[in-house]
């Protein structure tokens, strides 16, 4: 499966808020909608979901026009939209027969992830009962219960302990394995790290930068090390202002060229006392700084 967005064009009056936007998602992988407040991430996100049209541009799926009739959207808000005083069981039910489903398969569905999210104690409770992690688990239920063939989630990890969280990324991880088209918004940068192939990030109603994220940080100088060593002083004072102190203890190695890079590490690897020592790539949250803070 592939969901594209192709030229996305997007007013509300006078104000242009898609410039032209250009994604694409494929299933069995995760794909990361970056951005600033007020980047485009949220209108993107209501024109894939057919809350209201685009001024311009067009909607793919599987190389053709959408079908909002046989395509299903699953959405996990960033704020939570469901019922505080109506029991959790008719609630995620009514949701899933708004889906399309029938009762009892709405209710089969509904218990095994309540079930698998280990909330079945609380089925028969009132939403309101619940702790805020625990409510963003039955708000999850909803966007996964019918079987969409598209998942979005809207800072997903928001609200979760360190327990919680880890059960969201199984499930989150079994999604993508059984192919679903997966796709984050959020500002945590590590989880979109840790899950998406691709990212797209939207500066001013436009796409900064989007690809592979591998690539991307492949494709960024490779003149930089980081070293750990026990001799850091040692180091520091022989490369003097190429020399700059990182994370955690780490030094980063500014080289003057690219091709310095083997030279220099058999140098140090002969000279010093080396724990670790690789090639500088910059973390998602570095890329997302220099990309969103541009004036486009």
């Amino acid at each position: 499966m592939v969901l594209e967005m192709r030229n996305i064009q997007k007013s509300f009056g006078e104000k242009k808020v898609l410039q032209g936007v250009s994604l694409r998602a494929e299933g069995g992988k995760a794909f990361g909608l970056l951005g600033r407040n007020g980047a485009g991430k949220t209108t993107s996100i209501r024109i894939l979901m057919h809350v209201f049209p685009a001024n311009g541009g067009e909607v793919l799926f599987d190389g053709a026009p959408i079908d909002y009739n046989k395509v299903q959207f699953g959405y996990l808000p960033e704020e939570r939209g469901l019922y505080p005083k109506k029991k959790i069981i008719d609630q995620l039910v009514y949701f899933a027969e708004l889906k399309g489903m029938d009762y009892k398969s709405a209710v089969r569905s509904v218990d095994y992830w309540l079930n698998r999210l280990g909330m079945t104690e609380y089925r028969n409770k009132r939403l309101d009962t619940l702790s805020k992690g625990n409510q963003q688990k039955i708000q999850l239920i909803t966007a996964l219960a019918h079987d969409p063939h598209v998942v979005i989630l809207d800072e997903p990890f928001s609200g979760l302990d360190p327990v919680n969280a880890m059960l969201l990324k199984d499930v989150v991880r079994e999604v993508i394995a059984k192919g679903k088209i997966v796709l984050f918004s959020s500002h945590q940068m590590n989880y979109i790290e840790e899950f998406c192939d691709s990212i797209a990030i939207l500066n001013g109603g436009k796409v900064a930068l989007s690809g592979d994220l591998h690539e991307i940080k492949r494709n960024y100088p490779r003149n930089r090390l980081v070293i750990r060593s026990t001799q850091s002083d040692a180091i520091a004072t022989r490369f003097g202002e190429a020399c700059q102190q990182g994370k955690d203890g780490e030094l980063l190695l500014t080289l003057a060229s690219p091709d310095e890079k083997q030279s220099i590490m058999k140098l140090l690897a002969e000279t010093y006392d080396i724990d670790e020592m690789k090639v500088f790539e910059p973390s998602l949250n570095d890329i997302f700084v220099e990309y969103a803070e541009k004036e486009v």
